[in-house]
């Protein structure tokens, strides 16, 4: 029988290098969810922005914008802020946000129906 000096790893994470390097599209996405109220009502949230973007003047864009009432929410789970809108304000969100650089659109992830 042969013996082989091999060592394995024991926790052995290949994304590792990925979430440290500050490389775009790393951990920097933008989420853009919606969520089914009651009936056809909908809500909209906005989650990932950078901390250095103010979310309450974002929101004032968005409202102005897009001629609808929203709030800005505190995520206890992730530590950072949520926008929510009222309505199916999705892609109006995505291209507002294209539109004036605060993401590009490969950090831009839609989920929903």
């Amino acid at each position: 029988m042969v013996e082989l000096d091999v060592q394995i790893p024991s926790a052995f994470d290949p994304f590792t290098e990925a979430k440290e390097s500050g490389a775009p599209g790393a951990k920097e996405y933008v989420h853009i969810r919606i969520q089914q109220r009651n009936g056809k009502k909908s809500l909209t949230t906005v989650q990932g922005l950078k901390q250095e973007y103010s979310c309450e003047k974002i929101l004032k864009d968005f409202k102005k914008e897009f001629c609808c009432n929203g709030t800005v929410v505190a995520d206890e789970k992730l530590g950072g802020k949520v926008i929510q809108l009222q309505g199916d304000q999705r892609k109006n969100v995505s291209n507002f946000l294209i539109k004036v650089s605060i993401a590009k659109k490969e950090q831009i992830k839609i989920h929903g129906f």
